[in-house]
């Protein structure tokens, strides 16, 4: 049985996209629904009422990228929704020191899922895609598309900063300081320079 030819003129990528970026795009984009999907999976175990509202605001913003990057994506063009900026609710104020616990160890069943480690999954995600969309940007050759991956690491870097303070606030992520002495010596360790231009 003959094939019909396949037509080579659809078969081209359009001229807007390397073929780099278009990998990249995909893992992008692939880590987003992977994020949405994963928050979908939390919600049902989230106990405090905060933490299942940052779960609900971050993923009816992260829903609103995932179509203006897919947008940018598919056409190549301004998308019809862009980059909005993320506002979170977390108040910013850090609680330093280190308080002893209980040692962690991995949960035994899903009945052990608790708001500390759902909260340290959420953290996790958004922190990975901050990492790959800044790196995925450095690579994008299509205008639009760049630029709207460059735009929403400041929001993932926001989302993880909530979900940080989310978790200092009920002491599921201590941060430790040093010495008053040590630190004022690091803070000082530096000079201005008084180079100028040639």
């Amino acid at each position: 049985m003959d094939q019909q030819p396949i037509n080579q003129q659809h078969m081209q990528a359009p001229p807007n996209h390397g073929g780099h970026e278009l990998f990249d795009a995909h893992e992008v984009i692939a880590g987003i629904i992977s994020m949405l999907d994963q928050y979908q999976m939390y919600e049902p175990h989230i106990q405090d009422p905060a933490l299942k509202d940052i779960l609900h605001r971050q993923s009816s913003f992260v829903t609103t990228l995932y179509n203006t990057i897919v947008e940018s994506f598919s056409t190549g063009s301004k998308p019809q929704v862009p980059t909005q900026v993320y506002e979170m609710t977390q108040e910013h104020q850090t609680v330093y020191g280190i308080k002893a616990g209980a040692p962690k160890k991995p949960n035994a069943s899903v009945q052990d899922l608790s708001d500390n480690g759902l909260s340290a999954y959420m953290l996790g995600q958004t922190k990975s895609l901050a990492s790959l969309l800044a790196m995925t940007a450095l690579e994008m050759t299509n205008p639009v598309l760049r630029r709207v991956v460059a735009d929403s690491v400041p929001n993932f870097i926001e989302m993880s900063y909530e979900t940080f303070l989310y978790q200092n606030k009920h002491g599921y992520y201590q941060v430790p300081q040093l010495q008053a002495q040590d630190m004022a010596l690091m803070l000082q360790s530096y000079a201005p320079s008084n180079q100028t231009k040639h």
